[in-house]
Parts: structure tokens; C-alpha cells; sequence
């Protein structure tokens, strides 16, 4: 066990590393910042100075080592824009991002399990075909696309909900079920496989045969068998929902990392660009960290695999 988190540590911290200087490159390959903060007539001295104040008449080798001495510091610069500590830019939003996430797993495993224990159960069934087909929709259509239409028909021609903002509960329900569309598809097939796997072992067969009601026998015994598989993956997705939202973000004006990724995108603020991209992969990392070191711990296969099979 011990092996397995020090190799996953080094393998966490050389992905860091190498995002890091990605995310450096990438951030620098989008323009220059000055031409958006000066005005149209400003001379070239006026220009010179304010890039000087702001480090970028260094070369690109000293910049990132300033700023790779500071992040390991826990100092990711300041806003170009904001004239802010990035970080705490980042940390002001990464609550509300965290919050959609949240939301949006929530209902993701509340239609999820439901819909793959009907599934598993009648297979074969229309029940079947219909928990089938909302895979492949939650799967094929892009996120964007089912935000507008939920912002058109439910917000636009109902008036039922609120069509962007974060002004209370209600404002959750459509980025939650928008981010939470694509996450009800994978886990539910997820979900449908390992219940027939289980549904089709010895122990469940044992537990018929000695007349335990069938519900007691598919919500007790084959579905905590079953989650497993669910819960390492259910740690993945809640990553991805946390560090992808920027469409969702955008769409519903939701004032969260996403939001704030994109603003910082287009004017071109590294800094914050550079704090959002890292922040988050420390959080996805530490979620992959936690999902690995719980599967292994439930599963004493990935254990002894990972001591050489001994």
C-alpha cells in the first residue's frame, strides 16, 4: 500500500510539473496583455514601462521560473487585470463551482441508480430501451446545446426557473442538470453492467434460493456489490464536473472558476489564467489520489498487483 501512494504521489507531481509549463505556454501564446490595457494612442515609451512593471520584458525562461518559485510559495502573482492576489480571485469562486458540482452529482446519481437498477432488473424490457436511450442522449448531445434549450423552453417560454445568476436555490437546478446530463449517462451504464454481473453470481442465486424477498436481494445485497465501480468512478466525475464547467459556467453567467477562467482568457490576465488551470489540477489530482487509494483499499486485487503480485 505503501508503494502505491508514494508511486502515485511522484506520478501526481510530475503531472504538475508538466501542466505547469503547458499552462505557461499556452497562456503567453494568447497575446499580449498591454494592447488590451493602454489606450489605442499610446506611445511605445507608455507601453515599455507598463510591460516592464508587469515582468513580461523578461525573457520567457525567467518568467516561468519566477513563476514556478512562487506557486511552490503559494503566490500565483497578481491579477494583470484585477490588481488582486490571483489566488484569492480563485478562491472566491472555487466555493461556487464546488457547490454546481456538487448539485449536479446529486441529481446525476439520483436519476443514475434508479434508472440502471430498472434497467438491469427488466433487461431486455422497454424499461430497458428507455434507460438506454437516455445514455445515448446524455452522451451525444453537448452540453451547451441541452443549457439553451432548458434556458428556452423552462426559463424563456415557462418563466419557471431562473435563466442564469446565483441568486438562490432555484438558480442551481438548470446548470445542475445541465453539468449533471452527461454524468447520469455514464454512471447509469456503468451501473447496469455491474448489476448484471452481480444479478448473475453465485451468492445472489444462494440468496434467492433461501427465499429473501427480491427487493431485499437487488437493493441490499447486488447493489452494494455493484457500487464499487460506481464510487471510484463517481470520484472522477465529480473532478470533471468541478475543472469542465466553463461552458456551463458561461452559459448560465454562474459566477465560478469556469466563469472566471474564460474572463481571464479573454483579457488575457495569466496570472489568473495560470491560477485557475493549476488550482484546479491540484484539486483533480488529490480527487484522483483519494478515488485510487479507495478502490485499492476495497479491492485487495489492485493491492497485490500493485506489490508485484505477490
Amino acid at each position: 500500500m505503501l508503494m502505491l501512494i508514494l508511486s502515485r504521489a511522484l506520478q501526481s507531481c510530475v503531472a504538475l510539473l508538466v501542466l505547469s509549463v503547458v499552462v505557461f505556454g499556452l497562456s503567453r501564446a494568447s497575446g499580449d496583455p498591454v494592447e488590451l490595457m493602454v489606450p489605442v494612442d499610446a506611445t511605445q515609451e507608455a507601453r515599455d514601462v507598463l510591460r516592464h512593471t508587469l515582468g513580461l520584458d523578461r525573457s520567457l525562461a525567467e518568467q516561468y521560473v519566477t513563476f514556478l518559485t512562487g506557486a511552490l510559495s503559494g503566490d500565483l502573482g497578481v491579477s494583470i487585470r484585477e490588481r488582486r492576489p490571483a489566488l484569492d480571485l480563485v478562491f472566491e469562486r472555487l466555493s461556487n463551482s464546488a457547490w454546481l458540482a456538487l448539485t449536479a452529482m446529486t441529481v446525476a446519481l439520483t436519476l443514475a441508480i434508479p434508472l440502471a437498477v430498472a434497467a438491469a432488473v427488466w433487461k431486455g424490457t422497454l424499461i430497458d430501451a428507455f434507460a438506454r436511450y437516455i445514455a445515448v442522449l446524455g452522451q451525444s448531445m453537448p452540453t451547451f446545446f441541452v443549457g439553451l434549450v432548458l434556458i428556452i423552453v423552462v426559463s424563456g417560454r415557462w418563466g419557471l426557473l431562473p435563466a442564469g445568476g446565483m441568486e438562490s436555490w432555484q438558480s442551481y437546478v438548470l446548470p445542475s442538470i445541465t453539468l449533471g446530463w452527461f454524468v447520469v449517462a455514464g454512471m447509469m451504464r456503468l451501473l447496469r453492467s455491474s448489476l448484471l454481473e452481480v444479478l448473475d453470481s453465485e451468492f445472489v442465486k444462494l440468496a434467492r434460493i433461501k427465499g429473501v424477498p427480491e427487493r431485499v436481494v437487488i437493493w441490499k445485497h447486488a447493489l452494494r456489490n455493484a457500487l464499487i465501480s460506481v464510487v471510484t468512478l463517481g470520484g472522477v466525475y465529480f473532478a470533471l464536473l468541478l475543472s469542465t464547467a466553463v461552458i456551463v459556467e458561461t452559459v448560465f453567467a454562474w459566477p465560478g472558476l469556469g466563469r472566471l477562467a474564460y474572463d481571464a482568457v479573454r483579457f488575457r490576465d495569466f496570472p489568473v489564467t495560470q491560477a485557475v488551470v493549476l488550482v484546479t489540477a491540484v484539486l483533480v489530482v488529490t480527487i484522483n489520489l483519494v478515488v485510487d487509494f479507495l478502490y485499492a483499499w476495497l479491492d485487495p486485487r489492485i493491492r497485490r498487483s500493485q506489490s508485484g503480485g505477490s
